[in-house]
């Protein structure tokens, strides 16, 4: 548009020029003529006065349209000036950087259409005109030709100018929606990124919380580690104060608790009761029963005294489980007491019973002496 204005200034000057040696030839033409008749002198000079006001009044409608072109030349770079600093905002707005770069594109090619579709034929026109024609023939209906074209082309541009003011109100309007919409987005992109700020910063907590959490876990699972070891130490210290409680196995006991007696005799096997205590370590032996039961697994060493006067035979057995395993007898004429024993170490089972019967037909005395006994206690666990 800029180029094609430069152009029409050529124009104006070529028809100026073309005004200005018409004026001259005329006068050239005049001046002889005055010198021969005085009645055509002055016919002539009203003539020429009158091409003299059209040409005046014609340079100063050009002088007027120039001034004009050069006015409607300011406000169009104006327009332009102020549709490119609108473009440069635009192309600033990242979202629709493309859309007004193809509007911008599309607007500069149909301004170039137009100028060289209405500009350019008038170059053209304007040049074969001052090159062809006569100036004294085609002076007058040239320039009016020229002026109406150029009229036109004034209002031409005239609507151009509304149409792109008109246009860079829209781009305008639109500029401010995008502007307002980019204020939302910057918005709306400081909450995502102050959302993502705080989920970064619970991801960080739940990793925290993950961690302790394992920690917790795995100290859980080290406490009941613990836990296990210690029942299983505790069991084994209380086994091993089961088997050391065990292990001290021990009794001694004598037939009679107090007085004199003599047991006996009977017909049949009777079960000796033990009835004074002297020592009992780990309660295996039962003063009402007279048995000892086992109880751990190991081996026991058993020995049992017994005495009675010459008169009847003396007589106990060593019973395990019902089984007649020593005998601790005598039986003599003599006329002093008598008196027998036996000893013997077993293997016992967890619960084995063992305990001294009376043998048939014999019997057996004791006093405060402590002359019949039955004692036993373990060697060993096995």
């Amino acid at each position: 548009m800029r180029s094609k204005m430069t152009m029409l200034f050529p124009l104006l000057l070529l028809t100026f020029l073309s005004t200005v040696r018409l004026e001259t030839e005329s006068d050239n033409e005049i001046i002889p003529q005055l010198t021969e008749t005085g009645s055509q002198e002055r016919g002539q000079a009203n003539a020429s006065d009158q091409q003299h006001n059209c040409v005046t009044d014609v340079n100063s409608v050009l002088r007027e349209m120039s001034a004009l072109l050069g006015a409607l030349k300011v406000e169009v770079r104006h327009l332009r000036e102020d549709n490119e600093a609108q473009a440069a905002k635009v192309r600033e707005l990242e979202l629709q950087k493309t859309e007004l770069d193809k509007l911008k594109e599309q607007y500069q090619v149909r301004l170039e259409i137009n100028s060289d579709s209405k500009i350019t034929p008038l170059l053209n026109q304007g040049m074969e005109t001052a090159q062809t024609s006569d100036p004294e023939q085609t002076c007058k209906p040239d320039i009016n030709s020229v002026l109406r074209e150029m009229s036109a082309l004034l209002a031409e541009l005239k609507a151009e100018i509304r149409h792109l003011q008109k246009e860079n109100e829209a781009q305008a309007a639109k500029v401010r929606e995008l502007e307002l919409q980019k204020t939302e987005l910057d918005k709306l992109k400081e909450q995502q990124q102050a959302q993502a700020a705080k989920v970064k910063e619970l991801e960080l907590l739940r990793a925290e919380m993950d961690k302790l959490k394992q920690e917790s876990q795995a100290q859980g699972g080290e406490l009941i580690t613990i836990k296990s070891r210690a029942n299983i130490t505790e069991n084994q210290v209380e086994a091993l104060k089961r088997e050391a409680e065990v292990k001290r196995v021990a009794f001694s006991a004598s037939l009679l608790g107090t007085g004199s007696q003599n047991i006996g005799p009977f017909n049949t096997h009777m079960p000796l009761v033990f009835k004074y205590v002297v020592s009992n370590i780990g309660n295996a032996y039962n003063s009402h029963t007279g048995s000892f039961t086992a109880p751990v697994r190991g081996a026991y060493h058993f020995e049992f005294y017994v005495y009675g006067h010459n008169s009847h035979p003396l007589g106990a057995v060593l019973v395990k489980n019902g089984e007649h395993i020593f005998i601790a007898y005598q039986h003599s004429t003599s006329p002093h007491s008598i008196s027998s024993s036996n000893g013997v170490t077993l293997l016992l089972e967890v619960g084995d019973v063992v305990f001294l019967r009376l043998w048939i037909n014999a019997w057996i005395f004791d006093n405060e002496n402590r002359h019949s006994t039955f004692s036993g206690h373990l060697l060993f666990t096995m």
